[in-house]
């Protein structure tokens, strides 16, 4: 029976959260059906990707009240919604809908994850030190992080009351509403979570993969796997729909270190019919005879050249009356169906997929909607399994946002061992 339901709005925040419990012995199946019937799943906790990142609030506070009143219905003693260490999303229309659909008075909230340097402070969140929409994020051409006060995000979307808890040693507002934890450490995040979920018997929490690590042990949901590591193959191909610039800099790191790269083109990537066309088939066939010829391969929706820019893709855009959102779409699914391309190479290999919206349309190109956590790479590096007409795919999984510069490097020097 199920015990603890995660929800994540994209499937890397899933993936990066389903591991928590996986790499400590738990039974976790992560999905991308938000149709289902708890009762016929046999697993301690399952985590669901929504997909609600880009939804409007309406359509995510619909999505998440279904889940969550079926899983109560279901005998499900806890929730847990996953949300992004940057505040991206759906944050206010999130909480409040986990929150009501639960039937619950408050939601404890703890949105910090200092194992990679995400703090919260004074109601505030902070990326290695600086105020969220201050850092990268907030600079994001697609989604920019606009605020940094947790309260008002939430208020964007929700009338819920929010309360800031800034010192433990204080009792915590009985009134209903969401309680936002301030956290710098992980002391700091395990002593907010004993307060909330030991001593106030909070069920309905939120935050990110880095408390989600520590809920096993809050909630007593005990270990029943042995941990299995998979050999993997020192094929590796890295598929690439991000433009954070934490990513660029690892695939700038990459080519200067032995890695090929091939950048797609704005028509390539942003003409939603071009890969049925001729020519589309040919770049398909290209891309396959380079995955046989490169150990190391790159294949990227960023402009080649200045990397960091993109001017011509957002010139073709605004040529063609593209949104943000189109962008990000087509893009998405042009990587989709080109990780589609390479498994249907059936070759021995390792695949790299960064961003949740590249990591769902490659599932979705595959018609693969389960997989199957295996372990962490590093914070926030997932590797999991899936499979596609009958053979096991090994796929590593990361954010754009996360990741020291020389990733990509370290992980092929640990496939060739």
């Amino acid at each position: 029976m199920i015990s603890l339901l995660v929800l994540a709005d994209d499937f890397t925040g899933a993936l990066d959260t389903g591991v928590q419990f996986v790499k400590q012995g738990i039974k976790t199946e992560v999905l991308t059906v938000k149709d289902l019937d708890f009762t016929a799943y046999d697993t301690d906790v399952l985590v669901i990707n929504t997909e609600t990142r880009h939804l409007s609030g309406s359509e995510t506070f619909a999505i998440i009240s279904n889940l969550v009143k079926k899983a109560k219905e279901a005998g499900v003693k806890y929730v847990y919604k996953k949300t992004d260490s940057a505040l991206r999303g759906n944050i206010g229309a999130e909480l409040e809908a986990a929150l009501s659909a639960f039937n619950a008075t408050r939601l404890a909230f703890l949105p910090a994850y200092p194992q990679i340097s995400r703090t919260t402070e004074n109601g505030v969140q902070y990326i290695d030190g600086v105020a969220v929409n201050e850092s990268h994020f907030g600079r994001d051409p697609y989604e920019p992080v606009k605020n940094a006060a947790i309260k008002d995000i939430v208020a964007e979307q929700s009338k819920v009351a929010v309360y800031n808890v800034t010192n433990l040693n204080d009792a915590l507002p009985q009134d209903a509403g969401i309680l936002v934890f301030d956290a710098k450490t992980t002391d700091d995040l395990i002593a907010a979570g004993k307060k909330a979920l030991l001593e106030e018997k909070i069920a309905v929490s939120a935050g990110c993969a880095g408390f989600a690590t520590f809920l096993p042990e809050l909630l007593n949901i005990k270990p029943s796997l042995q941990k299995k590591h998979p050999l993997l193959s020192p094929k590796f191909l890295t598929i690439c729909g991000s433009v954070n610039p934490i990513t660029l800099a690892q695939l700038k790191f990459a080519q200067e270190h032995g890695f090929a790269r091939i950048s797609l083109t704005p028509e390539e990537k942003l003409n939603a019919d071009f890969l049925n066309s001729e020519i589309g088939k040919k770049l398909l066939v290209t891309l396959g005879e380079q995955i046989k010829l490169q150990d190391k391969l790159i294949i990227e929706s960023n402009d080649a050249g200045d990397h960091s820019n993109n001017a011509p893709t957002k010139a073709y855009a605004e040529n063609n009356g593209l949104t943000s959102a189109d962008i990000r779409e087509r893009i998405s699914w042009t990587m989709g169906h080109i990780a589609k391309a390479a498994l249907d190479l059936h070759l021995p290999l390792t695949l790299l997929l960064t961003g949740g919206d590249t990591l769902l349309k490659c599932m979705k190109c595959a018609n693969v909607t389960k997989l199957e956590p295996i372990c962490e790479i590093e914070d926030g590096v997932v590797l999991a399994a899936f499979y596609y007409q009958n053979e096991k795919v090994n796929v590593i999984t990361k954010s754009g946002g996360f990741g020291p510069e020389d990733l990509l490097v370290k992980i092929a020097a640990t496939l060739k061992q």
